[in-house]
């Protein structure tokens, strides 16, 4: 697993490292060539990493670069073409990566675009239908993106949803959320719904507990039941036995 960038304090790290399963250690790798977070870091079907956009105090970088396990060491890739932070970065069916919506410490935006691998560029795709950060970007079974929830320009946390289909590069409203989100978690499950819990509900963001589930099918989210504990930037992952943990 490569861990790149973060922050701590006042400090903004370049530094990466990979963490072996086998050995349960952290080892040091190559340094990216920007020091950021809030950026993303998407894995292509080359085996490569791509990281895309992140902040550094007020600047926010439309930098973004390749890392290559085979030699440890990050390239400079193609610049995305508006600079953004707190993004969703998504791995679609045909290779390309959607990046959606972030912010640039001034606005938050509904534009969004996509990474070609095979020529290193970030080309324009359809706006989503609201500006979003902290949203969520849910791959589904038939090659469609879920979008859900996020901050809005005026803080306010986002209860609608919507869906981009690479075939037509547009994005389109799908049904609400039953609670405003930002700070979430997103996963999809093995019956090809989606599963969405936690977050920050509230303009005062005040964390949630509840959870709902998206049905593609129908369009619609149905509640679920709740955490046992109210929590915001939850992780959640599909175990093998179809659990989220």
């Amino acid at each position: 697993m490569l861990v790149a960038g973060g922050f701590s304090g006042a400090t903004v790290f370049n530094s990466a490292e990979l963490y072996d399963p086998n050995t349960g250690l952290f080892t040091p790798t190559g340094s990216m060539g920007t020091a950021r977070y809030f950026h993303t870091a998407t894995l292509l079907p080359n085996g490569k990493v791509l990281i895309a956009g992140g902040s550094s105090g007020n600047t926010t970088f439309q930098s973004a670069e390749l890392y290559d396990p085979a030699t440890g060491v990050f390239t400079a890739t193609g610049n995305t073409n508006a600079a953004r932070a707190a993004h969703t970065a998504t791995l679609l069916p045909n290779g390309k990566v959607l990046i959606a919506g972030g912010e640039n410490n001034v606005a938050i935006f509904a534009s969004a675009e996509l990474y070609d691998p095979a020529a290193g560029v970030f080309t324009a795709t359809g706006d989503m239908r609201a500006a979003r950060e902290q949203h969520t970007a849910t791959l589904l079974a038939n090659g469609t993106v879920l979008i859900t929830g996020g901050d809005d320009n005026n803080n306010n946390p986002q209860v609608t949803a919507e869906v981009y289909d690479p075939s037509s590069g547009s994005f389109t409203l799908t049904g609400s959320m039953s609670t405003p989100r930002l700070l979430h978690a997103a996963t999809l499950l093995p019956n090809g719904k989606v599963l969405v819990v936690g977050g920050l509900s509230t303009s005062a963001f005040q964390e949630t507990a509840s959870a709902e589930v998206y049905d593609p099918a129908l369009g619609t989210f149905s509640p679920t039941g709740s955490l046992s504990a109210t929590q915001a930037a939850p992780a959640a992952t599909l175990l093998p036995n179809g659990k989220s943990s």
